[in-house]
């Protein structure tokens, strides 16, 4: 184990194992090295068992989701992760320097919580030089293929990518609209009146020109300040396959009958038959006239 030194509090370095060669094939030369998984949270909608099991060390199925997250990254070509901390520090980092994870893990407690955006924000050197990095909500649980969103995303050039899915109940969420070419050109974070039922995934991946947009303030946050000075900047990606929030008592029960688990290797899309490159024209367009942006 490597120190290294703090933006915020104390942090120290992991080195990762090996990753299997069937899941070292999955890395390439666009592939995002670099992700951010923000677990700062209390957890409170999860008492009492957040009280004292950190939420990210909730077992799904027996496994803590920071371990599934961790082998999540591995698989889809994401060698470095930086994790934030607030609540329950000490026992994540007891937690992971005793479970050898499969990538490089950077750990920095945060004496103040900075907000998701401002934690982006506040780690910008770690970035450095690198073309594209991603940014994961810990309290999500998914098998979907990272690689091959974060592929869609180098394709097309935006500031960022955001994964979108499909929710029953759109006013809990924050929701995006889209225009005719996958455009995000309306964000709003729990809206009474929801245009659309397209919600943010709490997966993204950016460029580095995302941390200019990022506002001054702490705390910052993605959905309430971040992503409405992007609207029109920003690309839509359609995730189908397995995904869902824990962060409630109802959704943690309701994941440990439904998690299928991270597969055998391969991409859920492969076995479904989609295409290499998913449709995403106007997938989040409102059902009546909604707001017009420019295309990229």
């Amino acid at each position: 184990m490597m120190s290294t030194p703090a933006r915020d509090g104390h942090s120290y370095l992991t080195h990762r194992r090996p990753v299997p060669d069937d899941q070292s094939v999955l890395s390439s030369q666009k592939a995002t090295l670099k992700a951010f998984l923000l677990a700062g949270g209390h957890g409170t909608r999860l008492r009492p068992l957040t009280d004292s099991v950190p939420k990210c060390l909730v077992p799904i199925c027996g496994k803590p989701l920071l371990d599934i997250w961790l082998d999540l990254c591995a698989r889809s070509g994401i060698t470095e992760v930086f994790i934030n901390l607030h609540a329950h520090s000490p026992l994540i980092e007891q937690h992971i320097r005793q479970n050898d994870p499969p990538v490089k893990v950077r750990v920095v407690h945060e004496e103040r919580l900075l907000g998701s955006a401002g934690t982006i924000a506040a780690n910008r050197d770690w970035i450095g030089s690198d073309p594209a990095f991603w940014i994961l909500y810990s309290d999500v649980l998914t098998n979907t293929d990272l690689k091959r969103m974060s592929e869609f995303h180098a394709c097309h050039g935006a500031i960022a990518t955001v994964g979108l899915y499909q929710v029953p109940d759109p006013s809990r969420c924050g929701i995006a609209i889209t225009n005719d070419f996958g455009v995000v050109v309306d964000f709003e974070e729990k809206p009474q009146n929801p245009r659309s039922n397209w919600a943010f995934t709490g997966l993204m991946v950016a460029a580095p020109g995302l941390f200019d947009v990022i506002p001054g303030r702490i705390p910052a946050d993605i959905g309430f300040h971040l992503l409405p000075r992007l609207l029109g900047k920003i690309l839509g990606y359609p995730i189908n396959d397995y995904l869902l929030d824990i962060g409630t008592m109802s959704n943690y029960q309701r994941a440990q009958g439904t998690w299928p688990g991270l597969g055998s290797g391969s991409a859920v899309h492969e076995q479904k038959g989609a295409s290499s490159s998913p449709q995403v024209a106007g997938f989040g367009r409102p059902a009546h006239n909604g707001p017009s942006g420019e295309s990229l």
